[in-house]
């Protein structure tokens, strides 16, 4: 007998617009919202930046006491926060780098898992130098498995390889990027456009703009969207920003979708700006972000797990700690998370996407 999927109700905020939207190009390929910082960077600067790299990804990294929480103590962590108990109760845990496992609406929700050593091919890429913050064999069962982009540090094949619960969980991605779930025997998956909504029960998942680009092979450049994420349920509603520059769109993001009770922002891999500026936010333009959104309490992500650029490794937080409070943050809505740790999402009230 075949399978009976969840039962998914998928919409958009509004008719499709007419013309074509502004973010899909005549050729299939993609590109960023209007406003956005140019990627102006050609050979003569990635080259040597690349070169670099190279040499930066063999460097042993000092890990300051406390960065990551021992994988027992994060297991146990994480199996009290989700007792019964607690069931009402929204829940966050950070795995490293972009990849969190989140409760909202009853659902738990995984992100962007890069799980495993490389961000790339197999046995190639940079290596992280912490590992993540439980193992992917003593993940608690996903409902919803949310993909920002193609990119390795994003999107790990070895870990959707080892990911239990393919016929039952719900995999949402942006637009061109969901025959890759189909074709490693993913049952059930939602292609997602910028400002379409998808309701499972009490959950509401809304993809939205952000600024980057896509890129698997040297061949599929920008073919597939990137996106941020909102959720929605009883418990709050998050922010999960992916990969994303800082531009104009945050503004009208906010305008349309907020306030967030929590943003998960990118606030790592940033130098040099010549290069990156057009691809990710610094520590201070994340907090910016955060406020453009709306957000009540800022999360730092996308730092402290792998080398991709030539910041210090642990700048980072101390930045966007700094411009938090310089822009009126208590101490207590910038969160500065340990790998492994769990923590409960403020209690500020709920909404809907």
């Amino acid at each position: 007998m075949a399978r009976k999927l969840p039962l998914l109700r998928k919409t958009t905020s509004a008719a499709a617009p007419t013309p074509r939207p502004w973010h899909h190009l005549p050729d299939g390929r993609f590109r960023n919202p209007p406003g956005s910082p140019n990627r102006t960077a050609g050979l003569k600067d990635m080259l040597p930046f690349m070169e670099r790299m190279f040499r930066h990804s063999f460097r042993d990294v000092t890990i300051p006491e406390g960065h990551v929480l021992p994988r027992p103590q994060a297991r146990a962590a994480l199996h009290n926060a989700m007792a019964p108990e607690h069931a009402a109760r929204g829940i966050l845990t950070w795995l490293g780098h972009a990849s969190f496992l989140l409760r909202v609406g009853g659902k738990t929700i995984l992100t962007d898992p890069y799980l495993t050593t490389y961000a790339g091919p197999v046995g190639f890429g940079p290596k992280r130098y912490v590992p993540s913050g439980i193992a992917v064999r003593d993940l608690p069962a996903i409902d919803v498995l949310a993909i920002s982009h193609n990119h390795y540090d994003h999107l790990d094949e070895t870990a959707l390889h080892r990911l239990p619960g393919k016929d039952t969980m719900t995999v949402v991605a942006p637009l061109g990027l969901g025959d890759f779930f189909r074709e490693r025997g993913f049952a059930c998956v939602v292609d997602m456009d910028w400002y379409q909504t998808l309701t499972l029960n009490d959950l509401t998942i809304k993809a939205l703009p952000c600024i980057h680009w896509s890129r698997r092979s040297g061949l599929d450049t920008n073919k597939s969207l990137w996106a941020a994420f909102a959720f929605a349920g009883p418990e709050g509603r998050v922010f999960f920003g992916g990969d994303t520059a800082f531009g104009p769109v945050f503004e009208e993001i906010g305008a349309r979708e907020g306030p967030f009770d929590v943003a998960l922002l990118g606030i790592g891999a940033y130098e040099p700006r010549s290069i990156m500026k057009a691809s990710h936010a610094n520590p201070e333009e994340a907090v910016q972000i955060g406020i453009d959104i709306g957000a009540r309490t800022l999360v730092g992500m996308h730092w402290g797990t792998v080398v991709l650029t030539e910041e210090p490794p642990f700048e980072p937080p101390l930045r966007f700690q700094r411009a938090g409070r310089a822009r009126g943050f208590d101490d207590d809505d910038i969160w500065i998370m340990q790998i492994g740790e769990t923590r409960f999402l403020p209690d500020r009230g709920a909404g809907n996407a």
